[in-house]
């Protein structure tokens, strides 16, 4: 069993990843062995490809939060994967979910041909350390034209999360 997002705690959830099955089995290994290890939890990031796109999410949808009982809200935005000034790079979409009040992240989903599946790595750190998109807009992302934009869309999402809905 995993722990996923709630109020300020950590509550069952089930999430059947691969990355989560390792995890646990190396925790099971390890207390087998003579060591006293727990299990942290997770917040449920999945990746995957779907003909040219990369789909990524973690931690909770609108919905899922809505249902947990948050008084969450959804900000999108679509911004390129990389600087325009730059060769090549494609339109990439990112959903943050916020919490109203504390404007703590709760999840993120992020969508497009580049960029998705590794940025997504970002955002689920973030969740596991409480960040709110106030923090989140605060990080130092790298920038080359090569790799991203300037304005990372991570930034832009964040920037706009913190506004409110």
């Amino acid at each position: 069993m995993c722990r996923g997002i709630s109020h300020g705690a950590w509550q069952p959830a089930y999430i059947p990843l691969g990355t989560t099955a390792n995890k646990a089995g190396r925790v099971a290994g390890e207390n087998i062995g003579g060591l006293n290890t727990e299990f942290k939890g997770i917040v449920g990031t999945a990746v995957s490809k779907i003909f040219d796109l990369e789909v990524a999410r973690t931690g909770l949808s609108l919905k899922e939060a809505k249902n947990a009982g948050f008084d969450a809200y959804a900000t999108n935005i679509r911004h390129r994967s990389r600087s325009k000034h730059y060769v090549g790079g494609w339109p990439i979409t990112v959903q943050f979910i916020t919490e109203a009040g504390s404007k703590r992240l709760l999840g993120a989903q992020m969508i497009g041909k580049e960029g998705a599946a590794m940025s997504i790595n970002v955002l689920a750190a973030g969740l596991y350390s409480s960040m709110t998109v106030e923090d989140v807009y605060r990080l130092d992302l790298g920038y080359a034209p090569p790799f991203a934009p300037a304005w990372d869309p991570i930034l832009i999402a964040a920037n706009r999360a913190r506004k409110g809905a």
